[in-house]
């Protein structure tokens, strides 16, 4: 007898469903801090088509995501300067739980609490399949990366390594 696969019902699955968005689950024992690398490992994938979402503030308030490879780093740098802002930097867990309505180390582009705009690392397009946050710590979804334009996403290039 096949075991079947209880699903979390968050808010990104919502979306996901509601979109008709093809999405496999997968879940794997969270570690605190361990980030993409320990994703990577528990579901033998390359940490690089892990795909992290990341809340930014600017120096203006105004929030967004990034959604970037897990094995690169979200330059602020050029982040700013493509947003033409002054500054941008990660948001501290509580702003990122208020925006969003998921818990820090789960959060997902998907089903937010709040419009946030959406930047997307282009190369993620080149990959055939990504893995990102199903709205729960633990709790990723493979989708293909062309899933992500039901987001209005805005297209940077601002991973580094």
């Amino acid at each position: 007898m096949v075991k079947k696969i209880e699903i979390p019902i968050t808010h990104a699955v919502r979306f996901l469903r509601d979109n008709k968005i093809p999405f496999e689950p997968h879940f794997y024992a969270y570690e605190e801090h361990g980030g993409t690398k320990v994703a990577a490992r528990e579901l033998n994938v390359p940490e690089h088509q892990i795909i992290k979402t990341i809340l930014f503030l600017t120096d203006k308030n105004e929030e967004l995501i990034v959604l970037m490879h897990g094995d690169l780093e979200v330059s602020t740098k050029y982040l700013a300067r493509t947003m033409d802002v002054k500054s941008v930097m990660p948001a501290d867990a509580r702003n990122a739980e208020k925006l969003t309505g998921y818990q820090f180390g789960g959060m997902s582009p998907f089903g937010t609490r709040t419009k946030i705009p959406i930047y997307i690392e282009e190369r993620i397009f080149g990959e055939e399949k990504i893995y990102i946050n199903g709205g729960k710590r633990g709790f990723l979804v493979s989708i293909q990366p062309i899933s992500l334009k039901s987001l209005n996403p805005i297209m940077i290039r601002v991973g580094i390594e």
